[in-house]
């Protein structure tokens, strides 16, 4: 790739930063546009592990230093993600072509009728700090990570639940083993996809720097009605993108 592409690369990866904190969705904004600028679809989707990977190392310390961690149950929900991960990144590699544009945009439908409706949405109420179905939880967490490793689009939409509802943790706890497990079925991920694929790692590196600002920039923003906004820029996109891989 040219250095401008890697540049409006990392330009989106802003906004797909700025996203995930306000509103999530921000694979829904690089995978496409990588797929606009003539990357092969299985490149792309390993080549945004490299920034999904950096956003969550960045999240994980920001947690480390507030006080919040629990390596014991994180790691043990992570494990159980990353072995559903092998599976789901090695199917990834071989999605291709029109398939791969069919599936995501059918992805980006999916999550869109969540935002719509409000489903995607955790409510604060009944969250406790000591989990329970311990059983339950780590067993749909394969499946998770099984998506995760697959695709990644809308994982945040089946963690949060798993987290929650199954689990029974509190909406900080919530998103503080959500990001662990992340990180590390990522690197699982990322793994099967770089040694059976050749990587953009640079167009990565530049995702992952926009990515990283984005997060940082989404952290701090206090805008009044923010989060209503940037979701009906998120739909205008959203419906765009999948017209695009539908039917062009």
């Amino acid at each position: 790739m040219e250095l401008w592409q890697i540049l409006v690369l990392a330009l989106v990866g802003i906004a797909a930063g700025w996203l995930n904190v306000m509103a999530g969705g921000g694979s829904l904004l690089t995978v496409p546009v990588m797929l606009f600028m003539g990357i092969p679809g299985p490149v792309a989707n390993g080549t945004n592990r490299i920034a999904i990977l950096a956003q969550n190392v960045t999240a994980v310390t920001a947690f480390r230093r507030r006080g919040y961690s629990d390596f014991k149950l994180g790691m043990s929900l992570a494990a159980a993600a990353a072995v559903g991960a092998i599976g789901g990144a090695s199917l990834g590699v071989h999605l291709d072509g029109a398939w791969f544009d069919r599936i995501l945009a059918l992805v980006m439908v999916g999550v869109m009728l969540l935002m719509a409706t409000g489903q995607d949405k955790i409510k604060p109420s009944g969250g406790e700090t000591q989990a329970k179905n311990l059983l339950a939880g780590h067993l749909l967490m394969v499946g998770a990570g099984f998506w995760g490793g697959f695709i990644q689009i809308g994982v945040g939409f089946i963690l949060m639940p798993i987290l929650h509802r199954v689990l029974g943790l509190d909406l900080v706890r919530v998103n503080m083993h959500k990001v662990f497990i992340v990180l590390v079925y990522t690197v699982v991920a990322l793994f099967v996809f770089a040694s059976q694929l050749e990587l953009l790692w640079w167009t990565g590196v530049g995702l992952a720097v926009g990515n990283s600002i984005g997060g940082w920039l989404g952290a701090h923003t206090t805008i009044s009605h923010g989060e209503s906004l940037i979701r009906r820029v998120l739909y205008l996109a959203l419906s765009a993108f999948i017209i695009k891989l539908l039917f062009f």
